[in-house]
């Protein structure tokens, strides 16, 4: 029997297959003694195998190594990074949901890579102005054609050597992104549902796809919706980097910059060193969290 290394890229019902650098996919049992021990594996660990045949690519699954992170929507585990897809038309970015994917995201301490798909349906000064309100973000933002190869390579720098995890509303080419990365991944596409203006969710269940040596990329279902982290709406301005250099400059030491007066980041905000679309994002977020909290 031949002990191996591998990382989880897909589990269901009970099986799980992992994958060993230099064997390839190979399909496993838990053992009982994680059901035992209340272990339960999630896509992306690092885990421990017996493989009594490498030619039938079947093994078990001995032990998970110790976790970096873990999300839980999806569920996977050591994540580096995330890439959240966004078309710049067809359909209109939806700027809210993207913020609320910043703050998940920035919840879990994960960079993330802003990346704007379909630039070729972008009307005159959409790239510019998308890549304005987000310059302070404290994400890196990449504008791409997914159907052209040629504007890929900067998306292709960003994936290697990390396990990232791709998200986005249905319809915005987050499937056209992966079989960029990885043909072989085989993921299915759709079109954009005229009737509702939305994207056929073509991603039913979330897994990881080898790329090459370290580099994995999990896609995962749409979203339309996104619920806040649970914090106190009095914290969100920490959350927003752009505010950063402006904490301490207004005339109140505890101001949440939206209705006090000789307020720094307003201030800002009317002079165009912060996006208009970011502060007003902030204010129906800290609404939403403050009535949460009032509830």
């Amino acid at each position: 029997m031949v002990e191996r290394t591998g990382k989880i890229v897909k589990g269901v019902g009970g099986l799980y297959e992992v994958y060993v650098e230099d064997l390839g996919p190979v399909l496993c049992r838990a053992k009982g003694i994680l059901r035992y021990n209340g272990i339960r594996p999630l896509i992306g660990d690092n885990v421990k195998l017996s493989v009594p045949d490498e030619k039938k690519r079947e093994g078990n699954l001995l032990s998970v190594l110790p976790r970096r992170n873990s999300l839980i929507r999806p569920a996977v585990a050591n994540v580096d990074q995330a890439m959240v897809v966004f078309a710049v038309r067809d359909p209109e970015p939806h700027l809210n949901l993207l913020d609320r994917f910043l703050l998940l995201m920035q919840r879990e301490n994960l960079p993330v890579v802003i990346c704007f798909n379909k630039t070729d349906r972008a009307g005159e000064g959409d790239t510019e102005k998308l890549r304005d309100i987000y310059r302070g973000s404290g994400s890196k933002v990449l504008f791409v054609q997914a159907n052209n190869p040629d504007t890929m390579d900067a998306v292709y720098n960003e994936l290697l050597g990390k396990t990232t995890v791709l998200a986005g509303p249905s319809g915005v080419g987050k499937s056209t992104i992966m079989n960029f990365a990885q043909p072989e991944a085989a993921m299915e596409t759709g079109e954009l549902s005229g009737k509702i203006g939305r994207g056929k969710n073509t991603t039913r269940h979330s897994q990881l796809n080898y790329v090459t040596n370290g580099t994995y990329l999990c896609d995962t279902p749409g979203f339309s919706s996104l619920f806040l982290p649970d914090i106190a709406a009095d914290e969100l301005r920490f959350m927003y980097p752009e505010f950063s250099p402006y904490e301490g400059k207004c005339r109140f030491p505890d101001c949440v910059h939206r209705k006090e007066p000789d307020c720094a980041v307003k201030e800002a905000v009317e002079a165009g060193h912060i996006a208009r679309e970011r502060y007003d994002n902030y204010t129906l977020l800290y609404e939403e969290l403050a009535a949460k909290r009032k509830w």
